[in-house]
């Protein structure tokens, strides 16, 4: 059975929306996209690259979906990691509109999202990966099917935006597994999905 990993950049403020490109994403007239790319260096491509390195299958979200089929398709280049992984492998895109996808090797995902996406988990061998898609991430967070969570913080904060973590969200803890900041100053920390949050309470000490 696969494990679930999601891969989202995210601004300090907590945006996810349109780090590629300005047209990428200008939903609620958002104009701050492309955020993300002054940040790229070798080691941020290092870790992009490693990350791809362990993928079995992609399950992404309709518009990033769109955006990939855009894209990657068109990059041939056989030595390109991420474009091989790409363009090789299963690719499932939870749509309730998309028909005829042009991409090869796509599979359109529809009705009870917790019985398919569990399903693919359990047929995938290696990484069911999410990459962007903050919306299907936020859904597969709140019924407790993600179990890997990279998280990408870029050091900018944009004061508008879609948010990853909205009001209303499932309460959720995390384990950290794994740490590192790029030479530009993007912080990547791994997390594993406990489950439900622990609570306590500091009581201040009696008085003697």
């Amino acid at each position: 059975m696969g494990k679930l990993v999601s891969t989202i950049f995210v601004t300090l403020d907590g945006v996810y929306q349109a780090p590629g490109g300005p047209q990428e994403d200008t939903r609620g007239g958002f104009t701050h996209g492309g955020w993300s790319f002054p940040y790229s260096d070798e080691d941020f491509g290092g870790f992009v690259t490693e990350v791809f390195g362990r993928s079995g299958a992609y399950l992404l979200g309709r518009r990033t979906y769109d955006i990939f089929a855009g894209y990657w398709p068109k990059v041939t280049d056989p030595d390109n990691p991420v474009a091989a992984q790409l363009n090789a492998l299963p690719k499932y895109v939870v749509s309730s509109t998309l028909t005829e996808p042009g991409w090869s090797g796509t599979t359109v995902v529809r009705g009870d999202l917790a019985k398919e996406v569990t399903a693919l988990k359990e047929r995938t061998d290696g990484e069911l990966q999410i990459h962007g898609s903050g919306a299907l991430v936020r859904s597969l967070l709140n019924l407790g099917l993600i179990d890997t969570l990279h998280l990408l913080t870029f050091p900018v904060v944009l004061g508008s935006g879609l948010r990853l973590f909205e009001e209303g969200a499932v309460p959720t803890a995390f384990r950290h597994t794994g740490g590192s900041v790029t030479g530009k100053g993007v912080s990547i920390q791994t997390y594993d999905v406990l489950g439900r949050p622990e609570y306590g309470s500091f009581e201040l000490p009696e008085e003697a």
